[in-house]
């Protein structure tokens, strides 16, 4: 599938999706099944199938230390060792992957290369990209944060808090909240280097751009619906308490805007485990990542190892002696 075919794939799977919605609420009157039903399937999809990923990936043999480094391995003892880009202990491992996951560490040494005329090779710094994965997957972990007060009776007080640290500056009414803005912005970056870029465009896969279209439906139907096509919010809460409490009610008065948002989030959840987004877990049970990088402090044996019948070349000279000879080749005992 060539890569302008995987993009307009994603669009119409997304177009699609969003006309079963509509099909669904507005003329066949299907509340109940994108109410309920379908947010029950995908919930369980997501933990069964991200279970089955992990439990996959953790009886993976790993014989070797593979760590990847960029830093000065322990070694000898007048060698200073660099225990963050190469860790040789636990507390090494911890922060590297700490960074790793919080900040995108090794995506900030993310560089560009082009080839001037002459012909020249030129690498420069390339931060766009770190800096609209973070903006991304930050505003993405506040929002979903945010959202737990449609769960929670009563309101947790750190949730309040940051409601109300994502709108401080009190744009608009409702207030503005910065996430929205930052993961817009983000999305759209993603999204626009995948079409524009020749390079990004040509290794891109429905896989690639599926999941960043269907995200940017779930923000803009969000948006959508916080600011200008207004739902009943307690409604809502009501709906969303009556499914985390297994008790599901399916109150009156919620719009198409609303059922379109939740069926969107309820695909992201149950393709999650199957799609590359499964990263998010992955990335734990990495042995790139996870292990020390103890190869010279240690000799690692494989565990898998199974006795070998060896054939040296004493016995090998002692069966084939006479052929040997034959056919003129020199052995050492006549």
């Amino acid at each position: 599938m060539s890569p302008t075919v995987s993009i307009m794939f994603s669009i119409s799977i997304l177009f699609l999706l969003i006309l079963a919605v509509f099909v669904g609420i507005e003329t066949a009157n299907l509340h109940f099944v994108f109410g309920i039903v379908i947010p029950y399937l995908a919930f369980i999809t997501f933990v069964v199938g991200f279970i089955y990923r992990i439990v996959g990936w953790a009886r993976s043999p790993v014989p070797f230390r593979i760590t990847t480094t960029c830093g000065q391995e322990k070694s000898l003892p007048w060698i200073k060792p660099n225990n963050l880009e190469s860790p040789y202990n636990t507390f090494g491992v911890i922060i590297r992957m700490a960074l790793e996951v919080l900040f995108f560490r090794s995506l900030f040494r993310n560089t560009s290369v082009e080839i001037k005329e002459g012909p020249k090779v030129v690498y420069w710094s390339a931060k766009w990209l770190w800096l609209a994965g973070l903006a991304f997957h930050w505003s993405f972990l506040v929002i979903v944060t945010r959202h737990l007060r449609f769960f929670t009776e009563p309101l947790p007080e750190p949730i309040h808090f940051l409601d109300l640290l994502d709108s401080i500056f009190k744009i608009g009414v409702p207030p503005l909240y910065l996430t929205d803005v930052a993961i817009v912005v983000a999305i759209t970056h993603l999204l626009l280097r995948r079409i524009f870029i020749p390079k990004i465009r040509y290794i891109s896969f429905s896989s690639d751009c599926f999941p960043l279209f269907l995200i940017l439906g779930i923000i803009v139907s969000g948006i959508l619906m916080r600011y200008f096509y207004k739902v009943d919010l307690i409604s809502v809460k009501e709906l969303a308490l009556g499914l985390v409490s297994f008790h599901p009610v399916l109150p009156e008065g919620i719009g198409f805007i609303f059922y379109l948002h939740l069926f969107l989030v309820s695909v992201l959840v149950a393709y999650f485990p199957f799609s590359k987004l499964m990263h998010m877990g992955g990335i734990f049970l990495s042995p790139t990542r996870n292990l020390a990088n103890t190869n010279r402090m240690k000799r690692h044996i494989n565990p898998w190892n199974y006795p070998v019948k060896v054939h040296p070349y004493e016995e090998y000279e002692e069966e084939f002696r006479e052929k040997m000879k034959m056919a003129g080749i020199p052995v050492e005992k006549e």
